[in-house]
């Protein structure tokens, strides 16, 4: 997968700008608080519908505009054809065109392009909540699973429905309608994220074993979301439903699941370092990426945000030499040329940012 044009508008120090990437290794450069990353940015609000660093009415709009305007054209070489895609973001509401017809769902959208995103934030998969964690595994099934989609919004919307039901107190017979709902959709829908995980898990002992060895073997532990070797979904939501009365909303079920990565050598789970849980997180989205690739015939977009200071020299390199390698389109920021890449025999596509502008440099 390889983008050939992004164009921006109003977004953050951008007024509007139009960048073509190469295919291979595009560097991005300029001090901080430029508005490099803002590039990155609008591949992942294309690909995801939101920045990874936050919701759009977080800052991204500028000020003084309505809205976000992002347009992507890229071409996916596995299937020899050319794509476009545009979105309009408010922060409030949003419109998007897919190949020149509109998109009723933001999912489709963000379903077309992919994009794995390694930025400052990203250690948060290992050290953060539940969510960004959920969020890791269903995006891989929305790319591979053409039918995940449609499963995971029937789930949300009988979520959607119990909760309501639980809040004004509604009585049996309309729980057992959607408990029956929740668990004919969940019980598929975690089945799948258990398949998924499972086969990221050759991909991840791989990666993790070069980027961070001292901490052993690399292994992937699901926890589904209630006690699934022991209870039914079903069962799961009966036995919890005085309980979710009282809380006012649903405790047991695929919206509680959750995964971890544990190592050989960290025994009782012994908390990582900052340093080891963002080169975890790395493993885990280049196990992705690289699943991607095997299912889909092409690599997704790689885009690796402020690398220097993220990674030292040496783990620059290996990371740099294995996405080479892998033929991916990549994108890198930073306030220079990384260490690591200065030592290569690779000539970057270098574009550079200052003052709004985005310029390529000879």
């Amino acid at each position: 997968m390889r983008v050939t044009r992004l164009t921006v508008s109003g977004l953050r120090r951008f007024d509007n700008v139009s960048v073509s990437p190469t295919a291979g290794l595009n560097l991005i450069t300029g001090d901080n608080g430029a508005g490099k990353t803002s590039l990155l940015e609008a591949l992942h609000l294309m690909a995801y519908g939101r920045s990874f660093r936050g919701r759009v009415r977080d800052g991204l709009v500028r000020t003084g505009v309505e809205a976000v305007e992002v347009f992507v054209e890229w071409e996916e070489q596995a299937l020899s054809r050319l794509r476009k895609a545009g979105l309009r973001h408010s922060g409030q509401a949003w419109t998007g065109r897919l190949d020149g017809e509109s998109v009723a769902q933001l999912g489709e959208l963000c379903a077309a392009l992919a994009v794995v995103s390694f930025e400052p934030g990203s250690h948060a998969l290992v050290t953060g909540g539940g969510e960004p964690r959920r969020r890791f595994v269903d995006w891989g099934l929305f790319h591979v699973e053409q039918d995940f989609l449609p499963l995971w919004r029937r789930y949300a919307r009988a979520l959607k429905q119990r909760n309501a039901l639980l809040k004004s107190g509604a009585g049996g017979s309309q729980l057992d309608a959607w408990d029956h709902e929740l668990a004919e959709a969940g019980e598929p829908l975690t089945r799948r994220r258990l398949q998924y995980l499972e086969q990221l898990q050759p991909g991840l002992s791989q990666t993790a074993a070069e980027l961070v060895p001292s901490l052993g073997r690399a292994s992937l532990d699901f926890q589904p979301g209630w006690r699934r070797h022991e209870l039914s979904l079903a069962d799961a939501l009966l036995l919890a439903r005085d309980r979710d009365r009282s809380a006012g909303y649903t405790s047991v079920g695929p919206h509680r699941a959750d995964w971890r990565v544990d190592y050989a050598a960290a025994p009782h789970r012994e908390t990582l370092s900052r340093g080891q849980a963002k080169l975890t997180a790395l493993s885990c989205l280049l196990a992705q990426a690289q699943d991607y690739a095997g299912r889909r015939g092409e690599w997704p977009v790689i885009a690796l945000d402020d690398l220097a200071s993220e990674l030292d020299r040496n783990h620059q390199r290996r990371v740099l030499e294995r996405l080479l390698g892998s033929g991916a389109q990549i994108f890198v920021t930073g306030t220079e040329t990384p260490a690591a890449l200065q030592e290569m025999d690779v000539q970057p596509t270098w574009f550079h940012v200052e003052h709004g502008a985005v310029r390529l440099q000879n």
